[in-house]
């Protein structure tokens, strides 16, 4: 009996928190509200897991919201850049 292999894709997993691109124009909303720039952002690979099958690219802003015990959801936003 051979084994065979089963690709698990980490974004469909049930413990991954759900990623999106955000628009240019929503991005934008997002560095007024916190009054910042995009590198002022923590970073995402471009090659990152998480955001494979996304289409992110240099310079998007992904938004990824957490499921939290204490707080119901947690929002989270990374700046791309490429690696």
């Amino acid at each position: 009996m051979s084994a065979e292999k089963k690709e698990v894709r980490i974004v469909n997993h049930i413990y991954q928190p759900r990623h999106e691109i955000l628009s240019k124009d929503e991005a934008e909303v997002i560095f007024k509200k916190y009054n910042s720039k995009p590198s002022q952002f923590p970073y995402i690979m471009s090659s990152d897991k998480g955001i494979q099958g996304l289409g992110a690219q240099p310079g998007d802003v992904i938004k990824i919201t957490r499921k939290s015990s204490t707080a119901g959801e947690s929002v989270y936003y990374r700046y791309v850049v490429e690696g």
